[in-house]
Parts: structure tokens; C-alpha cells; sequence
């Protein structure tokens, strides 16, 4: 069985648009998120962005399959 790194996106061509995602989130959160190194940010602050993503994308796909 192969593992799969758990940073590789599904679907490349969406990286982007995750990428941009993620910098939207971070900025309304307060978060000071740059592109490329961000090992000075603490790990609340890393988690608190990837968190709010995830719960914005599972309520649009609850908001879709509700078909609002």
C-alpha cells in the first residue's frame, strides 16, 4: 500500500484557488499569513485558519446538497 502525503491536493488544479482561500480566511482572522515561510506563526494560529476553512467548505457543501 502506498502512502499518500496528506499535503497533496486531489485536485491540483484547485491549488490556487485553495491558496487564495486560505489567505482570505487568514486575513479576516487576523492571522499575519504570507506566501512561503510562516514557521514564526504559532500553531493556534495556523490551526485557527485551517479550521475556519474547513468549516466553510463543509457548510457550502451542506448549503449544496440542501440545494440552497
Amino acid at each position: 500500500m502506498t502512502s499518500k502525503n496528506s499535503s497533496q491536493m486531489e485536485v491540483p488544479q484547485a491549488k490556487e484557488a485553495m491558496d487564495k482561500f486560505k489567505m482570505e480566511v487568514a486575513g479576516e482572522l487576523g492571522v499575519p499569513l504570507r506566501n512561503g515561510y510562516n514557521g514564526d506563526l504559532t500553531s493556534a494560529q495556523n490551526g485557527s485558519v485551517g479550521g475556519e476553512m474547513v468549516r466553510r467548505m463543509i457548510k457550502r457543501q451542506e448549503q449544496e446538497m440542501a440545494g440552497k
